[in-house]
């Protein structure tokens, strides 16, 4: 990759040359937690649990790349959240859980623009139901946490389409939408924030680090360290 050089303020580019064509791009892929949305809500939940310290911990570390198993980390996590009720999920969601500035715009111009939107989260379909729903996502993957009697058993459901939403379920899941399409992945972007995404980043056309940790800025074609998600709208033009 060639060495990243300042297109505005706050937003770096590499490996091409700006501005591309938003025609060309018929699919955008965004991670969740602390992409389109402002929390890591598995954190926001061990919160009620007094196990937030411990549970950040782990995920900053997994989001930084520094625990390469990342479904052994998820597991770790959700089993520190056992006990938690159901009504703290709907505290997290209606008091803490809060679109990223441009993220609305961000996803209208793309669907204006006559492109379907993916989320791909290893995050749970409490929180991406609800995102999808606000932004009318067309569609969704993430993991889905196991209730008993209103309360959180410390383990995920297993899903008949496929194991725990990791960065590799990631890069399936944006490979096989494009297929579906009937679109190359070069026609895709993706867009995310921690290690987690890099495997979906990598296979697509267009890779977008938003204020993301160091090893996803290092790789992303464009890398938004400033402002809003609609900010990369500016090396997009119509």
């Amino acid at each position: 990759m060639t060495q990243a050089t300042e297109f505005a303020p706050g937003l770096t580019i590499q490996g091409f040359a700006a501005p591309l064509r938003l025609s060309q791009f018929k699919l955008i892929a965004f991670d969740m937690d602390s992409t389109l949305i402002n929390i890591e809500c598995v954190d926001e939940i061990a919160d009620a649990a007094g196990r937030k310290a411990e549970v950040a911990a782990i995920t900053e570390a997994a989001m930084r790349g520094e625990i390469t198993n990342y479904k052994e980390s998820l597991r770790q996590r959700v089993a520190l959240l056992k006990g938690v009720k159901v009504a703290h999920l709907h505290e997290v969601l209606s008091a803490r859980l809060r679109l990223n500035p441009g993220a609305a715009d961000l996803v209208r111009a793309c669907k204006a623009a006559g492109m379907k939107v993916l989320l791909v989260s290893g995050g749970f379909t409490y929180f991406t139901d609800h995102v999808r729903d606000v932004l009318g996502i067309d569609w969704t993957r993430s993991n889905e946490l196991e209730l008993a009697d209103g309360v959180l058993t410390g383990r995920m459901v297993d899903q008949a389409w496929g194991d725990i939403c990791d960065g590799e379920e990631k890069r399936k899941t944006l490979l096989a939408t494009c297929q579906m399409m009937g679109i190359t992945p070069n026609q895709a972007i993706a867009m995310g924030d921690g290690a987690n995404d890099l495997p979906m980043m990598g296979v697509a056309g267009l890779s977008v680090a938003y204020h993301a940790k160091p090893k996803v800025r290092e790789q992303a074609m464009v890398s938004i360290h400033e402002g809003g998600l609609d900010r990369l709208l500016e090396v997009l033009t119509h």
